[in-house]
């Protein structure tokens, strides 16, 4: 198997790592981001240098007064991760991001960075997402193969007839999941404004999830693409300024409303753009995550 997609990703994990310098992305980048879940195992494995955020009652204060630095004892995990992948396959994500790059390009990118990270550490990766007729579901397994396989499959998925939405695949891991898993769900602010309050809580009673939310465009410039009517703007529509301006004010009232729902439910959340410096936000949604159970 060709690793287009993979290879694609390692190598932006690759520059990321060149020009990155804070220590807490390089524990992340190098996999030693152990555990994202709540809690951590007794298990000590090494002492490593203290970063801002770390647990103050981790620090080995014997340690730190020999090597005259701040050393904390970092635990390895009991057990290996479940990663699931919930990425969005509507026809919306044909359509373009504020800055231009293609959402199913943001979406799969971006949940196949998690997933190379999660990978250095052996950590088990699924996917479940819809297809124009059913639930397209994929067993757990560790590997760069099942990564790229994935995100193939992803890819073939998202066509401009395709009317599925985001809750078929989260109503799917509900019925037929019951082992722990940490769930990214991938998708844009209609998306997350259509996952019923009720589905977050009972999700969250047992798993641990978290969100990439992909940018949307406005309406301004010339040859638009409405990926919903199947046709360009009329260009009365997208150079009128107040019409314009109406629209980039509801744009900002959804994505609003979406990072109140995140935070309401205590969701670590990012919102992606483009295809620059993915790693670096999927670094910052761990580091959110693990803020967000201190």
């Amino acid at each position: 198997m060709r690793m287009n997609y993979v290879s694609r990703i390692q190598s932006n994990m690759k520059r990321h790592r060149m020009i990155q310098t804070t220590k807490r992305t390089a524990q992340v980048l190098d996999g030693s981001y152990n555990s994202v879940y709540k809690g951590r195992s007794n298990n000590f494995g090494e002492l490593r240098e203290y970063v801002e955020g770390d647990e103050i009652k981790d620090i080995d204060w014997k340690a730190s007064a020999r090597s005259r630095k701040m050393l904390v004892r970092q635990y390895i995990a009991e057990k290996k991760h479940n990663i699931m992948l919930v990425i969005d396959t509507n026809k919306r994500m044909l359509a373009e991001t504020s800055l231009g790059a293609e959402k199913r390009e943001v979406a799969l990118m971006s949940a196949g960075t998690l997933a190379c990270l999660v990978n250095q550490n052996g950590d088990y990766v699924s996917a479940t997402f819809a297809t124009k007729h059913s639930i397209n579901h994929f067993p757990f397994k560790n590997g760069l193969a099942n990564i790229e396989s994935l995100l193939c499959h992803y890819h073939k998925t998202v066509t401009i007839d395709n009317p599925s939405t985001v809750v078929a695949p989260l109503n799917y891991i509900l019925h037929h999941y019951k082992r722990r898993m940490i769930i990214l769900i991938v998708t844009d602010a209609e998306g997350v404004l259509s996952i019923p309050d009720v589905m977050i809580k009972r999700l969250l009673v047992l798993h641990d999830v978290l969100v990439v939310q992909v940018s949307d465009t406005d309406l301004s410039g010339d040859h638009v693409y409405d990926v919903e009517l199947g046709d360009y703007l009329p260009d009365y529509f997208t150079k009128d300024k107040k019409l314009v301006e109406m629209e980039k004010t509801n744009r900002a009232m959804l994505d609003s409303r979406c990072y109140e729902k995140l935070k309401h439910f205590g969701i670590a959340s990012i919102t992606i753009d483009s295809l620059d410096n993915i790693e670096t936000k999927i670094v910052e949604l761990l580091s959110k995550h693990k803020g967000e159970k201190k």
